[in-house]
């Protein structure tokens, strides 16, 4: 009956969602309505980062349902849930960003970090990377990294301009036409690939002698996931604005954008409400995130994913030594792909997975790879377990 209402009433994505009903989620698990349990090596896409109903985030979203859940557009009251979230985020982006801007979205936290970076350069160009995803709005999509997915909704924004990843040559194209820069540490849609240490010093160089804006995309490879708070953090670089959604709120819908006092001010003048959002900071989210980042820091979850990191490594080098066969695993920290070298196989595993309680997923950009994003404080005995599911997969496949 559901599954018929689902296929008859939402709006799909896709011709072929996963359809997986779902009952009820704790931990690193998903269980279906006959309570069959599903491990969960994709998170939501990098969303569910403490995994699911933790009870330290539960608390706080209870605590705050309890005091009030929307009093006022963002911005104007105090609301004591989005000051300790804005706090918790400077200390841990560090020096330069003293101020956080909160939405509802990775791609709304895009777009006003577009509309910022507009303001403060009095500039219109902006640059983003082939592969990239930075959010599926329309002054999002304008700087998506393939034309397959933009071409049927254009004409997009103007002077919106693609760049190779990883290539320093093509970076002679920015100059000072150029507002700002939209860039991610890990390409995560493109198959999990982090930037090159040279590249990524050489782009910001470029920006900093040019005065272009560096904006770094976070979304998925913020708060721990990376290995590091913050992707960037792993270069020893300072982008001008970071930009976070997806674990931020932990499974409840959150984004912000953060930048320096002195830049966020270009939001609240010339014009006043240069920028404005109804929900976005909603307190009950806010309080989540707020429970996150602790949960983050107290369980040391950013040095947990570079320990399960190695767990993965290990193993699917050992795959490789016992079948001979060489197998390649891109990425950092828990955002890793697994290059099975065709789309089939990749959805022939996935099958093969899903059947045996072993959620994982593809990439946007880069169909033959496997999506291997756990929650950060999955335990050891878990990631064993999925991958000895993957692997049966792999050799059935």
């Amino acid at each position: 009956m559901m599954r018929d209402l689902f296929r008859l009433r939402l709006a799909k994505t896709s011709p072929f969602p996963m359809e997986l009903e779902v009952g009820r989620a704790l931990g690193s698990r998903i269980f279906d309505t006959q309570d069959r349990p599903f491990l969960d090596f994709i998170s939501g896409i990098a969303v569910s980062i403490v995994g699911h109903r933790h009870p330290r985030v539960l608390e706080a979203v209870r605590d705050q349902l309890d005091r009030y859940w929307h009093t006022m557009v963002y911005g104007e009251h105090i609301q004591t849930p989005q000051v300790r979230l804005a706090t918790l985020l400077s200390a841990v982006l560090g020096p330069g960003f003293e101020q956080v801007y909160l939405v509802n979205s990775g791609a709304e936290a895009i777009e006003g970090a577009m509309k910022l970076v507009k303001k403060v350069t009095g500039r219109r160009r902006l640059v983003s990377f082939r592969k990239a995803y930075h959010g599926g709005t329309h002054g999002a999509l304008s700087l998506l990294g393939d034309e397959t997915y933009k071409s049927p909704f254009r004409p997009l924004l103007p002077e919106t301009f693609l760049l190779e990843y990883n290539d320093i040559a093509s970076l002679d194209f920015l100059d000072e036409r150029v507002a700002g820069v939209f860039v991610e540490a890990v390409q995560a849609e493109a198959g999990a690939v982090p930037a090159d240490a040279a590249w990524w010093e050489a782009l910001t160089l470029r920006c900093k002698s040019m005065g272009i804006a560096l904006v770094v995309d976070e979304i998925q490879t913020g708060l721990g996931r990376c290995g590091h708070w913050f992707g960037f953090q792993a270069y020893g670089v300072q982008p001008d604005v970071v930009v976070m959604a997806k674990g931020l709120g932990g499974g409840l819908p959150i984004g912000a954008f953060a930048a320096s006092t002195a830049w966020m001010q270009h939001l609240a003048s010339h014009p006043m409400l240069g920028h404005l959002t109804t929900f976005g900071g909603n307190p009950v989210c806010a309080a989540a995130a707020t429970a996150v980042l602790e949960v983050i820091h107290d369980e040391d979850l950013v040095a947990k994913a570079s320990v399960g990191e190695a767990i993965l490594r290990e193993r699917v080098r050992f795959w490789a030594m016992q079948a001979g066969t060489p197998l390649r695993l891109s990425g950092q920290g828990l955002l890793l792909a697994l290059d099975m070298g065709s789309g089939d196989k990749v959805q022939a595993m996935m099958q093969k997975c899903w059947s045996s309680g072993l959620l994982v997923d593809w990439f946007l950009f880069n169909e033959s790879s496997i999506r291997l994003a756990p929650p950060l404080n999955i335990s050891e005995e878990d990631l064993h377990w999925g991958m000895d599911a993957l692997h049966k997969a792999w050799k059935e496949t």
